[in-house]
């Protein structure tokens, strides 16, 4: 690793900032050149990493920041390529060479690329969980700027008083869903949050220019309210470090949030196997040129550093990562055995209570849910309630109504029109220690939030059980009067198959009360169903069971007895076949999953077996409907209990239609389930 030398007329006169330690920044600056110096002409060569994404040139803004993130509830959402940060913030190179290496011990345990880090606050600020999606970052550090506010505002904790989020960025993800959520939520609260974006022009190969009008989203944001707008060069130490501290000092101040654009040379490609073959030999030239190392250095020697002092600090970072290469090298594989923990949490389960202190009426769904709402929010103050019109509107379906004037505006409120920027804010709401609980309008509008969903659900695991973000989400769905495509819509299977959550389903109000209150104590990310059509319908009515009715999750229930056939279904379809199998006497018994992650197989397979028959009934398509798991585990574990084959019933691969006529002619007819099982029966 050679150090660039600037001529002496080149070099900076006047004394360095003294507002940072340089001398500490010279250090994290030439140990992170000597990590990707190793790892681009040696480890990654030799495949002893598989995946490198080099810093270079991006490294003096990053540690800079990282000097300035003091607070103990300060919190950074990166990206994979801010590894000088995490040095500046006390990652060691050994681990950061065992997570390359994808040794135990690393900062996943070998779950994760080696440059996706997190940093848990023991001490100093978080880290929140990387991802590997360009912009997630952005919505969970808006989230966590609002746990700030909340905690200082309505828990009148004052040591979240000058408490900051940064989210940490480059050019390219400026034109993501996240990062514009993010900026609405955080501009509209005026939020304590510092958007760092570090422009080295091109996102892998495109242009910056082709990924925010004139290349330059400082400028763009100029009239952007309530946003204090920076920009400096990221290769100049004086200019680097005045506008960050600037901006840093802005927000922790609480005048609220601001951007800072700092342009720089990406030195590399974008990751190992990337040869820049899409840049001009000029255009390589020119950025080594503006190498941020060589401005480091002629703003240090020999104003603080003799030319021996550096080419000493030199050696002795080069030996201390040849010594960390050794050592990380020399860790054994991670223990094949873990590769399945931490998909939830090791801490037992919140325990269920079959109690109930009944009121004679009965209520509908909804009305179950709210009031189960009502007392968490009353006893648990740390818990949140939000989403589109869920405030003074009460929700689209009720079932917040009234909320917001009990609680206040700060604890029940309306978001932007944004389902990445409702779930994002959620985890890190939840990450912050907070209990949130979102609600997605209907099940549809979750599809742009798949990935902030996706990557909450794998968090704990990733993380190695260092973090974890136990949401839950209310999500209603399916039918009602009528279908259509888009509000009716279903496919809960997307999410059995989203590792990490636990997934609810009831089918009437005293299930929806022990579910939901099941889920708001839990350690675990929960989605919770509301079927529209149940939410008011006449079968789903039920005494409220009391404030301490919880029910176990994974545990179905037997709605009906019977000898000759199962019938396995949850949400909307428990009701048709209660009245289907009231066509076939006592030879059905129908089981209410009630929670689809986990689900009940032994009371399924305990049932097969008793009855030798099987029918599966679901509103979701056929094709690759959780039916089909269900089948599935049947078939392989009481195959030679069955006397007929396994039957699903459920919509054809068609989304939900508006028509009454068609929506009756596609989803399961109490007529159709009963001459199903009439059909299985006489096999």
């Amino acid at each position: 690793m050679a150090t660039i030398i600037h001529p002496a007329s080149e070099r900076l006169s006047s004394p360095p900032d003294s507002r940072f330690d340089w001398r500490r920044v010279a250090r994290l600056f030439l140990t992170s050149r000597a990590l990707d110096h190793v790892e681009e002409s040696k480890l990654f060569p030799e495949r002893r990493i598989l995946y490198q994404f080099s810093a270079r040139g991006h490294e003096l803004g990053q540690i800079l920041l990282g000097c300035l993130l003091t607070g103990s509830h300060d919190a950074v959402g990166a990206y994979y390529r801010s590894r000088p940060l995490l040095l500046t913030l006390g990652l060691k190179p050994e681990d950061a060479l065992a997570s390359g290496m994808a040794k135990a011990g690393g900062i996943s345990d070998g779950r994760d690329i080696g440059v996706v880090f997190n940093r848990p606050a023991s001490s100093g600020p978080v880290v929140l969980p990387m991802a590997g999606g360009v912009g997630t970052q952005y919505t969970p550090t808006a989230g966590w700027a609002r746990a700030i506010a909340y905690y200082r505002d309505i828990l009148g904790d004052e040591s979240y008083r000058d408490s900051i989020a940064v989210a940490l960025g480059g050019d390219g993800s400026v034109a993501t869903n996240g990062f514009w959520s993010a900026l609405n939520t955080a501009t509209t609260l005026k939020l304590p949050m510092l958007f760092q974006i570090e422009d080295n022009g091109f996102g892998i190969s495109v242009p910056s220019t082709q990924q925010t009008p004139g290349g330059n989203i400082a400028a763009n944001l100029s009239s952007f309210g309530n946003l204090h707008i920076l920009e400096g060069d990221g290769c100049d130490p004086v200019d680097t470090a005045r506008c960050i501290f600037d901006a840093v000092d802005w927000v922790r101040h609480g005048y609220g949030p601001a951007l800072l654009r700092l342009t720089m040379p990406r030195l590399s490609g974008h990751s190992g196997q990337d040869t820049q073959a899409y840049k001009s030999p000029e255009l390589l030239a020119s950025e080594r040129a503006r190498d941020p190392l060589q401005g480091l250095y002629g703003y240090l020697v020999p104003a603080m550093f003799s030319e021996a002092e550096w080419q000493q600090l030199e050696r002795q970072v080069e030996e201390e990562i040849a010594a960390a290469v050794d050592a990380a090298a020399a860790r054994p594989d991670p223990e094949a055995a873990s590769v399945t923990q931490f998909v939830f949490s090791p801490h037992t389960a919140v325990q269920p209570t079959s109690r109930k202190t009944p009121e004679p009426a009965r209520i509908n769904m909804v009305a179950a849910i709210r009031r189960t709402l009502e007392h968490e929010l009353r006893v648990n103050p740390k818990m949140l309630v939000f989403g589109e019109d869920v405030g003074p509107k009460g929700g689209v379906h009720s079932a917040t109504a009234g909320l917001q004037a009990a609680f206040g505006a700060g604890r029940v409120f309306d978001t932007s029109l944004s389902e990445e920027g409702i779930i994002g804010n959620a985890v890190g709401l939840a990450i912050a220690g907070l209990r949130p609980v979102a609600e997605i309008q209907f099940r549809k509008y979750a599809e742009p939030a798949i990935e902030q969903l996706s990557d909450c659900g794998t968090i704990r695991w990733r993380t190695a059980n260092k973090f974890s973000a136990p949401v839950v989400v209310r999500m209603p769905g399916g039918f009602s009067k009528c279908g259509d495509p888009w509000h009716s819509f279903s496919s809960e299977v997307t999410f059995a198959h989203s590792i990490g959550w636990q997934l609810l389903f009831p089918s009437n109000a005293e299930d929806a009360v022990g579910l939901l209150r099941a889920a708001l104590r839990s350690d675990n990310p929960s989605i919770f169903f509301e079927h529209r059509a149940m939410l008011d319908a006449s079968w789903a009515r039920r005494p409220y069971p009391g404030d301490d009715f919880v029910l176990p999750l994974g545990v179905a229930n037997t709605v009906q007895s019977g000898t000759g056939l199962t019938v396995v279904t949850w949400g909307a379809m428990v009701e048709r076949c209660v009245l289907a199998g009231e066509q076939c006497g006592k030879e059905v018994e129908i089981i209410d999953l009630r929670t689809i992650a986990p689900w009940d197989r032994e009371c399924v397979l305990s049932s097969v077996r008793r009855t030798h028959r099987c029918l599966i009934v679901h509103e979701d398509s056929l094709t690759a409907g959780f039916g089909a798991e269900i089948a599935a585990v049947i078939a392989r574990e009481a195959f030679l209990s069955l006397d007929a084959p396994i039957e699903r019933l459920a919509v054809p691969d068609v989304p939900l239609p508006y028509s009454v006529a068609l929506l009756k002619a596609v989803v399961p007819s109490v007529k159709a389930i009963a001459a199903k099982m009439q059909e299985i029966l006489a096999f």
